[in-house]
């Protein structure tokens, strides 16, 4: 997030009515509902991470225990176990 001078968007009317409220302070403005963005919708993050769950998935059904699987991908024995019963949930 960047900021950006209120003088150099609004109009001077505006910003005296904002003055009224904070007085050279910070505000943040947030976005309208219909130009917010998921999370991961701008990358890759979303797939990359769909992608390794079915992996860590697929290497659990064919017999890699938990304990492995955490120590390849780099996550805890819970995180590993949730992303099975996740992907066994939604498979159902």
């Amino acid at each position: 997030m960047s900021y950006i001078r209120a003088i150099d968007v609004l109009p001077e009317e505006l910003i005296d009515k904002i003055q009224n409220y904070v007085d050279g302070e910070y505000i943040y403005i947030p976005r309208k509902e219909v130009n917010r963005k998921a999370w991961g919708e701008m990358t890759k993050s979303k797939e990359e991470i769909a992608a390794r769950n079915m992996e860590i998935y697929k290497k659990y059904k064919s017999g890699v225990s938990i304990t492995s699987l955490s120590e390849v991908y780099y996550l805890s024995p819970k995180s590993i176990q949730k992303i099975i019963a996740k992907i066994k949930a939604e498979n159902k």
